[in-house]
């Protein structure tokens, strides 16, 4: 019965815990041999039957890795779901003390690892999110450290107060320094995309040098996917079959209908245009906005 309570807590049992609520090490034994437990690393364990979940795979290499572990970095931003990305190799940080890597487990060992820095999440030992934001300035690029911070403000997972007192315990490191500077220039959630299609734009915007648009914006009764407001230039992105139905197409033509008539000018461009066009795109979009932001 104790098991059981425990299965429903975690997704990964620890041979410490089964130890603590009372099996013995024959127990655990015997039930690795007929399938009720099955083995995920040394010393950790899963119920027989349970599904392969992520969180199983989270849970299992934190475990492996000992007291004090966390999940951190790139596998830290999978399980607060601010990419869909999933990492392979599982990140894991660790004090000193801690263990060695495990077989598809990348350890890490900051040299402070604050306990404001970590809490639970979905019953997985992590790094909060602001630490979560701080460790991975130093290993990804600004754009993508961008689109994580804006996925954390539309979750509403980013506590601007719990960010700066973060940023505070952590002001020595090369990430703080990066995510401050990113926040001087940046406002969570301002450049938040959709797709890739969506995505590709924006690069390709900050790459010909043009004034930053809002990213999905309300306008009206609509959300645009990108608002020069002060220019009344108003950009959509039309994927390669989202706007082929005639039902599509007839809210198409509203949106730019209503657009026109308070005073925007509508683009759209497709997804050839952006990915095999691009300075047609750019061409563009020169003739109606400034260059140089």
């Amino acid at each position: 019965m104790a098991i059981c309570r425990l299965s429903l807590e975690c997704h990964a049992l620890s041979r410490a815990a089964l130890l603590e609520v009372g099996l013995s090490p024959q127990a655990i034994a015997r039930r690795l041999r007929c399938g009720r437990l099955v083995w995920l690393h040394r010393g950790v364990y899963a119920i027989g039957g349970a599904p392969a979940t992520q969180e199983r795979r989270w849970a299992a290499a934190v475990f492996a890795c000992g007291d004090g572990a966390v999940l951190g970095l790139r596998s830290a931003v999978a399980l607060w779901r601010l990419s869909e990305i999933d990492p392979v190799v599982i990140d894991v940080c660790l004090p000193d003390r801690g263990r060695r890597a495990r077989e598809g487990i990348r350890v890490h060992r900051p040299r402070h690892l604050y306990r404001a820095d970590t809490t639970r999440h979905r019953g997985i030992p992590v790094t909060t999110v602001a630490r979560t934001l701080i460790d991975c300035a130093e290993v990804l690029g600004s754009r993508s450290l961008e689109r994580i911070l804006d996925e954390a403000q539309y979750l509403k997972l980013l506590d601007l107060t719990d960010l700066a007192a973060a940023l505070e315990r952590n002001r020595n490191r090369t990430g703080a320094a990066r995510l401050r500077k990113l926040l001087g220039c940046h406002r969570p959630g301002a450049t938040r995309t959709r797709s890739r299609l969506e995505e590709d734009f924006l690069l390709l915007v900050r790459r010909g040098s043009l004034p930053q648009p809002q990213v999905n914006a309300r306008l009206g009764p609509y959300t645009i996917d990108f608002l020069w407001r002060d220019h009344r230039i108003a950009v959509e992105t039309d994927g390669r079959d989202a706007h082929e139905r005639p039902a599509a197409r007839e809210r198409d033509y509203r949106r730019d209908s209503w657009l026109h008539a308070n005073g925007y000018r509508p683009l759209r461009f497709t997804w050839a245009q952006v990915h095999n066009r691009a300075d047609e795109v750019l061409a563009a979009l020169y003739a109606v906005l400034p260059r140089g932001r």
